[in-house]
């Protein structure tokens, strides 16, 4: 099973109870929102958030779980990957804190954890442990309209297909995630376009060589800079020992 989520746009009434279960789920504090947040409602505490439009809609955001993430593509050390589950999931442990990720995702989710005294990036990982354990994530399982659902990808499309078949008045004809940027793992099927879900509009149709490449292509210079900081520290070290060692040698040439 590849794990997913179909969120069907129409049936969404804003309650925002899957983003309390989320929170919930991953113990995550009150965010107090920055100065330079974006305003589309997630950050390193919020990881689902709820979109409204002018007439009236209301559209759930939350990390699309790409079936090949640019995010992992640009992650010099590995710290973000693609489960056989289908999460895209993170490990802090190992996470340089370059922030590629950030640069490279195509609908801007993963957010910096600026609050913490090591920052780390965090976002939705799709309740990773609760999918280890047979259980769907916290968001699905708490709505209460069955407007974001979990299940198998392919079933989820196919449900997606029936939806849009049987209702073809009601919805646009399209599903959201199924092909765009190589497919992802959260589908959504609407009455309305969801081009809003979108952090650039330009990734919409590449491929993730591409989207990942700004980010790639600043990694060789990120790491010699970092290996002339660390020379130029190492350096500087050597030449202040050596001064203080000639110090201590004149004071006690000087005592004799």
């Amino acid at each position: 099973m590849s794990a997913a989520i179909l969120t069907d746009v129409t049936k969404c009434i804003g309650c925002a109870e899957c983003v309390n279960a989320c929170k919930t789920a991953n113990n995550q504090a009150i965010d107090i929102p920055r100065r330079w947040q974006q305003s589309d409602g997630l950050s390193a505490k919020n990881w689902t958030s709820i979109l409204s439009t002018e007439d009236g809609h209301f559209i759930r955001k939350q990390c699309r779980h790409c079936l090949e993430p640019a995010c992992a593509a640009a992650c010099p050390v590995g710290a973000l990957h693609k489960t056989p589950e289908g999460a895209v999931i993170y490990n802090s442990s190992i996470c340089l804190g370059c922030r590629y990720c950030i640069m490279s995702c195509p609908y801007g989710i993963p957010r910096y954890d600026w609050q913490q005294p090591v920052p780390y990036v965090r976002k939705c990982i799709l309740c990773y442990p609760r999918l280890q354990e047979g259980r769907q994530p916290a968001c699905t399982e708490a709505c209460p309209t069955g407007a974001t659902i979990f299940g198998d990808r392919d079933e989820l499309l196919k449900e997606a297909h029936l939806r849009l078949q049987q209702n073809p008045g009601k919805y646009i004809l399209r599903v959201w995630g199924e092909r765009e940027i190589g497919g992802s793992s959260v589908l959504y099927i609407s009455d309305v376009d969801l081009s809003i879900l979108s952090y650039n509009r330009e990734f919409e149709e590449k491929a993730i060589p591409e989207n990942a490449a700004p980010a790639m292509i600043s990694v060789p210079f990120v790491f010699l800079g970092m290996g002339a900081l660390m020379t130029g520290l190492h350096l500087f070290t050597l030449r202040k020992n050596r001064i203080e060692k000639e110090k201590r040698a004149g004071e006690g040439r000087a005592n004799e």
